[in-house]
């Protein structure tokens, strides 16, 4: 079964999914941030990584664009930044994130419940995603 990583600073968030995803028999492991999860994911290797947006030390757009330069994975953004349309939803897939899920503003834990069934299908087709290194980010030239 596939290894999963919770990134998130909340922890009855992480402690939500980790309940829905250990009901399916994912192996889980979770990290509170983005600079944490750089620690985890060099001593780990995961088959996809849950994340969110909005977490202090870093945010989830910032280790996102690490990772994809550095060790591409797949990642599932799950936040309440991420909305259909969103800009921020945008640039998480543009950098390589393979699909993302909205939080519910109110009522998280029982509205991340409501939504399980969506992200274990969003898991399991990022586990099987091919995903490619990222290019570097090209040089702005001020002149130009």
């Amino acid at each position: 079964m596939a290894k999963i990583l919770i990134v998130d600073d909340d922890k009855s968030i992480r402690k939500t999914l980790r309940d829905i995803l250990e009901f399916e028999k994912y192996e889980i492991d979770e990290s509170p941030d983005g600079l944490d999860c750089i620690v985890k994911i060099k001593q780990n290797s995961y088959d996809v990584i849950i994340m969110d947006v909005k977490m202090p030390k870093m945010d989830g757009i910032e280790f996102l664009s690490r990772l994809m330069r550095l060790r591409p994975m797949p990642v599932l953004m799950i936040s309440t930044l991420t909305e259909r349309g969103a800009e921020v939803t945008l640039r998480a897939l543009e950098l390589g994130a393979v699909d993302f899920v909205a939080k519910p503003r109110i009522g998280l834990a029982d509205g991340i419940k409501e939504l399980s069934t969506q992200i274990v299908e969003k898991i399991r087709v990022a586990a099987v995603a091919k995903v490619a290194r990222a290019a570097p980010a090209a040089a702005v030239n001020p002149s130009a």
